[in-house]
């Protein structure tokens, strides 16, 4: 298998090495050169005005880590970038749902809701509530309903309150994330669930 085809094509478009090193695109070591995202479906990252700054790659099969993402550079600054902020930014809806992941958000604008976002590979940040304040003034959280997306949920609530953000928290039950809910029970329940969604407190 080559895992070096975008190394090559980079480099025949005149690319240096130093500044594909720079990029998160590739890896290059004194034992040779792989491409980063080698044998991953691509997310591509965008700020908020739809330009791409960096990328997620899911691995296809087996393989760790299962989700990798572009490390910082230049362009990408994770805590100043929410994925799907581009879109939700322009929605009509005066909340926000805050996911944990990229497939979440995916599922939720093919289900209709335009307005969600997540962070990028990383845990949620004060500088995230920040951002998000410029936006919206209401959060719902749709953290996976597992002990990790609970503690998640738990560390995020207190920031978005410091950020003077109003949170609720979705009742994801019996499905375990935004995902599993559209399929399983539909945008219709989670449209209802939204509403009754709970006071963070």
């Amino acid at each position: 298998k080559v895992r070096d085809d975008l190394y090559r094509y980079l480099r025949s478009k005149g690319y240096e090495d130093a500044f594909l090193k720079d990029s998160g695109l590739v890896t290059i070591e004194e034992r040779g050169t792989r491409d980063k995202f080698y044998n991953r479906v691509m997310f591509p990252i965008m700020d908020v005005n739809s330009r791409v700054v960096g990328f997620g790659g899911r691995v296809l099969g087996d393989g760790e880590p299962k989700y990798l993402n572009s490390p910082e550079t230049a362009l990408f600054d994770k805590s100043r970038n929410l994925y799907g902020l581009n879109y939700a930014r322009t929605s009509r809806e005066r909340h926000m749902f805050l996911c944990e992941g990229y497939m979440d958000v995916i599922a939720m604008q093919q289900a209709g809701f335009t307005n969600a976002v997540a962070s990028l590979g990383t845990a949620f940040t004060e500088r995230h509530a920040i951002l998000l304040k410029r936006y919206t003034d209401q959060v719902i959280l749709t953290f996976d309903s597992d002990g990790a997306g609970v503690k998640a949920a738990l560390r995020a609530i207190p920031m978005l309150r410091e950020a003077g953000l109003s949170a609720r928290v979705l009742d994801m039950r019996p499905c375990k994330d935004p995902d599993e809910f559209m399929k399983t029970l539909g945008p219709e329940e989670f449209k209802k669930r939204a509403e009754h969604a709970r006071n963070s407190f």
